[in-house]
């Protein structure tokens, strides 16, 4: 039986991802193939390079993600993440979507078209930028001779890759809409209203997952809350540690019988 992992975005909140990935480690879970967007798309990649998931935490969060953040000097953004682009470079130096230990496919929105795009093949690391570039807080990566912007804005919940390649689909979704929000700045707004927003197009993809898991804790954060990002990866860990067992990722007769 093959399993599909589909991570979601949610910028910091993605650090719970890591911990979900701990946690079936440890249930003797084997992921044959992942498919991400944005956040989801840096922690598939690591993880399919062959980090394990307490190495990944220490490397993602050490990584000072914010730090390589650069002015863009553009119409088109506020920041740039080129400098980012150079510090996945030092822990993917491949480089490429091929030398990766599993199947790796990450979406991103080509902006123009109004469509999601998924590569699977080729360069990588520019894929993770373009699939991580949220609109008007990040340029838009321009890549072979089309515009991106981030990922999720058509698909949060990358799980049609995973379709039809996959017996069995374990769907992580990360982006929880809290039921408490201050209005404190224009930033907070603009980042709810997107999560609200991409929430909407999770919820076909949801349907096509034979497990969801999503750890309504992760709501209380903010998918800037980088800082926290220990204390995410708790919240993915014991979640699934306390609501599933080995038994929930084995397919059943019941399974057999559901449509795609």
């Amino acid at each position: 039986m093959k399993i599909g992992l589909a991570l979601s975005g949610g910028g910091a909140r993605g650090f719970a991802h890591i911990g979900v990935l701990k946690a079936l480690e440890e249930m003797g879970v084997k992921v044959d193939r992942i498919a991400g967007t944005s956040a989801g798309s840096i922690v598939g990649a690591f993880y399919a390079h062959g980090y394990k998931p307490d190495e990944m935490l220490s490397i993602i969060s050490g990584m000072g993600i914010l730090k390589s953040v650069r002015p863009a000097w553009s119409w088109t953004g506020f920041l740039s993440l080129d400098g980012f682009k150079e510090v996945l470079k030092k822990y993917l130096p491949e480089n490429s979507f091929e030398s990766l230990k599993l199947p790796l496919t990450i979406a991103a929105t080509e902006i123009r078209l109004g469509k999601v795009v998924y590569f699977s093949e080729g360069e990588l690391i520019t894929p993770i930028i373009a699939s991580s570039s949220i609109p008007a807080v990040f340029s838009p990566v321009t890549y072979q001779g089309n515009v991106y912007i981030d990922g999720g804005i058509m698909d949060n919940l990358p799980v049609r890759p995973l379709i039809g390649t996959c017996d069995f689909i374990i769907g992580v979704h990360t982006n929880p809409v809290g039921q408490k929000f201050d209005l404190k700045n224009a930033k907070d707004v603009t980042m709810r209203s997107l999560l609200m927003a991409i929430n909407v197009n999770s919820t076909a993809s949801k349907a096509d997952c034979n497990v969801v898991i999503e750890p309504p804790a992760l709501g209380a954060y903010s998918p800037l809350d980088i800082s926290k990002a220990k204390e995410i990866f708790d919240i993915g860990y014991q979640y699934t540690k306390d609501n599933f067992t080995a038994n929930d990722f084995q397919l059943t007769d019941y399974d057999r019988t559901q449509p795609a």
